[in-house]
């Protein structure tokens, strides 16, 4: 079964819907072409494109019989909006089949401050991404082997360089876009887009036509530099009598730098891309490293089935062995010792001695090995049968805990499942975010029942206020986090930063909704549904706790516990941190491996756990509910520490608040992540608990 599942997996692991409606295009038909943003792989900042001061602003022209003119905004999701997307018609001018040479867009005047801050933006690497046919504009490159092609979203804003004679960094906006649209034809008629690429370009504004348009469109020369000369006498005016004059002043004195803006565009027909296979190009580059997901799988399977074998000889050969009464043989030695002492007392009667001269313990012995009596338990988990269901401390925040935990549970399986099947997919831009939000405001249901059902197990009786901690303790602090670090975007002035209007959509998603259905699940699992039984009765007077070893005594056990978990999944970590912070352009679509590493990542937890809490038992130490939770979460400090190492080693990221970004999603991740994993192994723990001592008898 494991191995059809591997095959499926290795053919599924790409697999996407591209689309949900086609769109055909005759001859002449207008193609729109929107812009949504500019970003960086250096910084978390993004920027909405007509936000920027050195591009064209929209005419609000209408253009190929469109009802709406230029700088229109476009309906986003909330998915979209969250990302940063600010997506707005154009006045780019494409129609199908029709090649333009050059055409003038138009020749846009910027000041001193406004080159520094372009000067900037290049310097940063920022890209930009245009839309046409809901594929985003690419670049196009070719492998090391050239043997195939590859996509890498967006396009540079522009380029750098040495200036040869002063060796200082030489700055350049791209003003000429070649806009290549590839299309193919249809059985049923009409073409369909195959394929968007933009190839920008920096040329002087010297030598051009009336229309705008440089003489020479297509050859080298000479590129237009993000440069105005400074003003020498008011800069000597403004530091009199210094010896050193700065060039690079952004003080606005008037001088101005024009900066003349066309574009070509060409149509070419490509055969060998179906219009279901479009996207393979943006998934080409992903597809070397498949080599190494699969190693990510060995390597996971391998920890999963050594951990699988300890448990199955811990319940197999220890656990059924104790309740059997012969598993770690203490039971048979009491006997043999007894048997040993009878014989000896049998003798010593023929010499007419008593038994009870010799050893006075003998009595105590026999007794315990007559027929009519149970033998002495001396095996350490079963001295807890007494305590090992008493409620833990701190039961009231537990049980929220693990509704949140099972929330989240539900919306990560949602998530991996859709996006196996293809559901989500880059073609559904902003879906996955969209359709996660919309599957936590749901999974309330299910955050509520566990949570309430829980709680009544511990016997708590105020289900009102722990389901108003289970609705508001973990979506609360999260959107607490979100505003606070918006404030930082905002001034900024990025598109990075959410909305207020979506704020407050968020917050009643949050508020009427979402606690609603969190109530509605707690009422569900607290009233009308029984508590968990245990199968055994708790004593009345706690029992004393035995001294045990050091990783029973602190947080170092759990923390050395999570590095077992770590292992399984760091190399595919490495993965979606390239793709979530460092190649923003690209697409992370290996959902299939990240699927599977997934699965065995929980298991591998939950039998983790249940080893931890059966060597906890065994030293006598009943405060396993806590300590389940936190062995089954403790990974997630691994994956911290992961994060603050990609960060030093593998990131380039500069500026206060993009490092402030970085650092406070990821903490906010790896919550999410010991969360959902601490619950899994409180849960795993329970059940293994509960299974192992409804199997005893006590007497």
């Amino acid at each position: 079964m494991a191995l059809w599942l591997l095959v499926f997996v290795s053919y599924a692991w790409a697999f996407y819907i591209p689309g949900y409606s086609i769109t055909r295009y005759n001859d002449g038909d207008p193609i729109p072409l929107l812009v949504n943003k500019i970003f960086s792989d250096h910084t978390q900042l993004q920027y909405a494109y007509y936000d920027l001061p050195l591009v064209c602003p929209p005419s609000g022209r209408v253009h190929g019989g469109s009802p709406f003119g230029s700088g229109q905004s476009v309906s986003l999701n909330l998915g979209e909006v969250l990302r940063g997307d600010r997506i707005m018609t154009s006045d780019f001018q494409l129609e199908m089949g029709k090649d333009v040479e050059c055409q003038s867009l138009c020749s846009r005047e910027i000041s001193r401050s406004d080159v520094k801050w372009a000067r900037q933006l290049v310097r940063d690497g920022y890209v930009v991404e245009w839309i046409a046919d809901n594929l985003p504009g690419a670049t196009r490159f070719v492998t090391v082997d050239r043997s195939r092609k590859y996509y890498a979203a967006g396009f540079k804003l522009g380029n750098r360089d040495i200036s040869p004679t002063t060796s200082r960094p030489r700055f350049f906006i791209n003003n000429h876009f070649t806009i290549l649209i590839r299309w193919r034809s249809q059985p049923e008629g009409g073409k369909v887009i195959v394929g968007f690429e933009v190839y920008p370009k920096s040329i002087t504004a010297e030598n051009r036509n009336e229309d705008g348009c440089p003489k020479v469109v297509h050859q080298e020369q000479e590129g237009l530099e993000l440069y105005i000369a400074p003003n020498i006498a008011r800069l000597r005016e403004k530091y009199p009598g210094s010896s050193y004059i700065p060039e690079d002043d952004d003080e606005d004195d008037g001088a101005m730098l024009k900066i003349p803006y066309t574009y070509s565009v060409y149509f070419r027909e490509e055969k060998d891309i179906d219009w279901s296979n479009r996207w393979d190009l943006y998934f080409t580059n992903q597809e070397e490293g498949s080599m190494t997901h699969w190693l990510a799988i060995v390597n996971s399977l391998t920890i999963s089935t050594v951990l699988g074998v300890t448990v199955f000889v811990i319940w197999s050969r220890t656990v059924q062995g104790d309740i059997k009464g012969r598993g770690d043989g203490a039971m048979e030695e009491r006997k043999l010792k007894v048997q040993s002492r009878q014989k000896s007392g049998r003798h010593a009667e023929k010499k007419g001695e008593s038994l009870l001269d010799q050893d006075p313990d003998v009595e105590h012995d026999a007794d315990l090995s007559s027929d009519d009596e149970p033998l002495e338990d001396t095996s350490g988990w079963k001295l807890l049968h007494g305590d090992v269901f008493r409620t833990p401390a701190y039961s009231g925040l537990l049980a929220p805990l693990v509704g949140s935990g099972m929330q989240l549970l539900f919306v990560v399986t949602g998530l991996l499942l859709l996006s196996c099947l293809g559901v989500l997919n880059p073609s559904f831009r902003g879906g996955f975010v969209s359709v996660g939000m919309g599957l936590f405001v749901f999974a309330g249901l299910f955050s509520g029942y566990f949570s309430g059902r829980l709680y009544k197990t511990f016997g708590g009786a105020a289900w009102r206020k722990n389901t108003l901690v289970t609705a508001l303790l973990f979506p609360g602090l999260s959107f607490c986090l979100v505003l606070i670090l918006n404030l930082f975007v905002w001034a900024q002035s990025s598109s990075t930063a959410i909305p207020f209007s979506t704020l407050i959509g968020l917050l009643a998603l949050w508020l009427l909704i979402q606690v609603p259905l969190v109530y509605i699940g707690s009422w569900y699992g607290y009233v009308r549904v029984a508590p968990w039984e245990h199968p055994l009765k708790t004593n009345a007077i706690p029992r004393q706790i035995p001294p045990h070893p050091w990783y029973l005594q602190s947080l170092y056990g759990p923390i050395l516990t999570g590095l077992i978990p770590f292992a399984v999944l760091f190399i595919e970590l490495l993965f979606v941190f390239k793709n979530l912070w460092q190649d923003k352009s690209g697409y992370y679509y290996v959902f299939g491996f990240l699927s599977v590493v997934s699965a065995i990542l929980l298991v591998t937890v939950i039998e983790v756990t249940v080893i931890a809490t059966y060597s906890q038992l065994c030293s006598e130490n009943y405060h396993w509910w806590w300590r389940s939770f936190l062995v089954g979460g403790s990974s997630a400090f691994w994956i911290f520490a992961y994060c603050i190492w990609f960060y030093l080693f593998r990131l380039h990221i500069t500026g206060f608040v993009s490092s402030l970004l970085f650092f406070s999603y990821s903490f906010l991740a790896c919550a999410v992540y010991g969360l959902l994993t601490g619950t899994v192994g409180f849960l795993a723990a329970y059940a293994f608990v509960r299974r192992v001592y409804s199997a005893i008898k006590v007497d």
